[in-house]
């Protein structure tokens, strides 16, 4: 059969499933002899890779049956809570197949992240990983994760959803939601702080709140918009500036419930009350939500679904041709840091 020349000099498995062309998913299955392939489409994978030469040392403890049965979760967020959370789910689901998860913490801001990832895989050699934001959208992990042909499952990806594997909600939705909620309870002077900008979702939090006020005919004002990081001290600065405004916000939504519990902390030192002079929204509906004073409205994102639905794809993928993302439901949840706003706004 007539085959294209493999781009690096040492072949891949995504040489081998570009020259047959099948999927990598494909290839990954006639290596480890699993089922779920066609017959033909078997025999013209083996065909490609005795042609090009493709023996990675991955494949050859795969044909040997020497499987590691352990998966590695690379994971880095401010919030202990979510990376706990995720850690959980993704334990639960490995234990029922009896499979070993390692935890990697991933720093995103280390000059060697790239080599100890390289140094996890070389020895450890997981069977797959599940990437936590923001891993799931760091090109480097990405590059040397499809070079090596390992598979991986993207936990909340932000760019590029449909090139690989991926379990997430619609972060903008959710934002457009919580937004429309506090439209509807007659805001219109809605401070928004965005999250950490390593963070893909806060680009689509933001991007959420945008459109909200875009289809209620609000003007954006780019004095209402403060940055954040996904913890309480940049909450409480950004609202500090927010309260200090001439015209300051009757409703601040921050894109985390760290956040939002320091926009609360802002708003009591100053003797704002909540929610009869300023409503608060966080995002995420983790414990904070509920030990903070007024309990907060927020979105609820399902995290632990999350986390074990990634790792339920990585286990257990689906055939050829059945789709390779899921989306789980986003909820808006109000309590009482949320109400009407003292005097009714109108449309600037």
């Amino acid at each position: 059969m007539s085959t294209a020349a493999p781009d690096p000099v040492r072949p891949t498995i995504r040489d081998v499933a570009r020259i047959a062309g099948v999927s990598i998913k494909t290839v990954s299955r006639v290596i480890n002899d699993q089922q779920y392939v066609s017959a033909d489409k078997r025999e013209r994978v083996r065909e490609v890779m005795r042609e090009i030469g493709f023996q990675p040392s991955q494949a050859a403890r795969a044909l040997a049956g020497h499987r590691s049965h352990q998966i590695a979760l690379i994971c880095d967020n401010p919030n202990p809570w979510y990376v706990y959370e995720i850690q959980l789910g993704v334990r639960e689901r490995c234990q029922r197949d009896k499979i070993r998860m390692i935890a990697q913490p991933y720093d995103r801001a280390s000059p060697t992240l790239l080599e100890d990832i390289v140094a996890l895989l070389d020895q450890a050699h997981p069977d797959g990983l599940v990437l936590a934001p923001p891993a799931c959208d760091d090109a480097r992990v990405l590059g040397e994760l499809a070079r090596r042909g390992i598979p991986f499952v993207r936990l909340q990806p932000g760019v590029r959803i449909d090139e690989a594997p991926a379990v997430l909600i619609d972060n903008e939705r959710a934002a457009f939601d919580m937004t429309t909620h506090l439209l509807d309870l007659g805001h219109r002077r809605i401070g928004f702080v965005v999250g950490d900008r390593s963070f893909a979702a806060s680009a689509q939090r933001l991007a959420g709140y945008i459109r909200a006020l875009g289809e209620h005919a609000v003007a954006v004002d780019l004095d209402l918009i403060r940055q954040g990081q996904f913890d309480v001290a940049s909450g409480e600065a950004a609202a500090d500036v927010l309260l200090s405004l001439p015209q300051p916000p009757t409703a601040i939504f921050a894109s985390s419930d760290d956040m939002a519990a320091g926009v609360l902390a802002a708003a009591h030192r100053r003797g704002v009350r909540v929610p009869d002079a300023l409503s608060v929204a966080g995002f995420d509906d983790g414990p904070t939500a509920t030990i903070v004073w007024p309990a907060l409205t927020t979105v609820r994102q399902p995290v632990r679904a999350l986390a074990d639905a990634a790792t339920d794809l990585l286990l257990a993928p689906p055939e050829d041709g059945a789709p390779t993302q899921r989306r789980l439901a986003h909820e808006v949840v109000t309590r009482a840091s949320s109400a009407a706003p003292p005097v009714a706004q109108t449309t600037e």
